[in-house]
């Protein structure tokens, strides 16, 4: 049977679904582990931030991978590694491990994440414009989003009380379990489409090639950049957030094993996120430009950030936090259909990988200082700071407006394109 757009539309939502369920089938208890082994906020936040290091310095190795290699061959290595690593994540755990083991473990964990990053999305794209798709990539990509949302809902929930039924490790062997079956899967059912991958005895030569026209391609492009430096400020903000929001929680509640209200939390969080992927297309109509639309939405975010620190309670915390993950949501899709208009295809996932170790890099320090934040001034002090720093990132973004290329309309091109004089 021929391969069609919709097989691959079809195709890429259940994989998302079926990732982000094994993903977070631990987020909702994730940070807790840590802090069961005796880490303090600043601790286990370095730890955490040894997981984002990890991101930067992997992404782009493993993004010249998917470019070289292949997507499909990207998105397996990531499955199977993924699924190691939270093995060891969890022996860490049984071990009562000190925090430079959580560190150590925490940068090999990264690994498994940059297989991924840039590779599904690259592996889309690639497909769509070789069987010459005439949709909106924003359209697709707010699927994506509204299918994300449905496995973050099952994931977190459902981790959250296998957790609260067992312990907190438990979730992280089920995550494992997830992670190897989906890469089996994919390995039958994922094939690259419109990308040729390049294997051989030049493979070292051709990532260094890739790598340095994926920077030229991607830091090189005024257009691209300043969103990339955006992002370094705002993602780090959201690495603190997801990190930290359950232990708060669980303080505002005054119940330290709570762990179903984090899987409420989380639900409602995820619930957010779909309606978020189901708004993005009507939120873009009301903005001519994809960069005005995630200007409005990190404005919007900040505050809703700033709002969350300074709840009083439960209810109006896990409100606010929803309404943060609806509104990253709806922008998400405008982001990625403005990054993706201006690469080529055989740069595509490196230069995706590269935008995500630049935001990778930001959380290196950020996470830790806001950690060191709330040991010396509490919780509700260190998310008022991380909203004001969401808000740092708008002069940079409004940089990247001013840089807007044609591939920024809503007019969808096949390829990059060049920028208006």
């Amino acid at each position: 049977m021929a391969v069609t757009s919709r097989h691959v539309r079809r195709l890429y939502l259940t994989l998302v679904l079926l990732n982000t369920l094994a993903v977070t089938f631990i987020w909702g208890i994730n940070s807790l582990l840590l802090f069961e082994a005796g880490l303090s906020n600043t601790e286990a936040l370095a730890a955490n931030a040894c997981f984002t290091l990890g991101y930067a310095v992997f992404e782009i190795p493993t993004g010249s991978i998917a470019d070289t290699w292949g997507r499909r061959a990207s998105y397996l290595l990531g499955g199977g590694t993924l699924a190691v690593t939270t093995l060891l994540y969890w022996l860490a755990w049984r071990l009562h491990a000190g925090v430079w083991v959580w560190a150590g473990v925490s940068v090999v964990l990264a690994v498994g994440f940059t297989f991924f990053s840039g590779a599904t999305e690259a592996w889309l794209v690639d497909a769509l414009h070789h069987l010459r798709y005439d949709g909106r990539l924003e359209q697709v990509f707010a699927r994506g989003q509204v299918a994300a949302g449905i496995g973050t809902l099952a994931g977190s929930l459902g981790g959250a009380y296998v957790a609260q039924a067992t312990d907190v490790g438990v979730p992280f062997l089920v995550r494992a379990a997830l992670l190897l079956t989906l890469t089996m899967v994919a390995w039958r059912v994922m094939h690259d489409i419109g990308f040729t991958p390049r294997r051989g005895s030049g493979t070292v030569k051709d990532v260094r090639r890739v790598l340095t026209e994926s920077v030229r391609h991607g830091w090189g492009r005024p257009a691209v950049r300043w969103v990339m430096l955006g992002s370094m400020v705002a993602a780090g903000v959201g690495y603190y957030v997801a990190f930290t929001m359950k232990p708060y929680l669980l303080q505002l509640a005054g119940d330290r094993r709570a762990y179903g209200l984090l899987g409420i939390a989380a639900a409602a969080n995820a619930a957010a996120q779909t309606v978020g992927g189901l708004l993005a297309m009507a939120f873009q109509s009301l903005f001519r430009w994809r960069m005005s639309v995630v200007i409005a939405g990190v404005a919007l975010n900040g505050a809703l950030l700033a709002g969350f620190g300074l709840a009083g309670g439960v209810p109006l915390a896990i409100a606010l936090l929803a309404l943060h993950s609806m509104v990253s949501a709806a922008i998400l899709p405008s982001r990625q259909a403005y990054l993706n208009g201006l690469l080529p295809s055989d740069r595509r996932a490196t230069v995706l990988s590269f935008d995500s170790l630049v935001a990778s890099s930001g959380g290196v320090v950020t996470q830790p200082g806001l950690g060191r934040a709330a040991d010396l001034w509490g919780y509700p002090t260190s998310f008022v700071l991380g909203g004001l720093l969401q808000v740092m990132a708008l002069p940079m973004l409004f940089l990247a407006r001013r840089h807007e290329v044609t591939a920024a309309t809503r007019t969808e091109p096949a390829e990059a394109v060049p920028q208006r004089s």
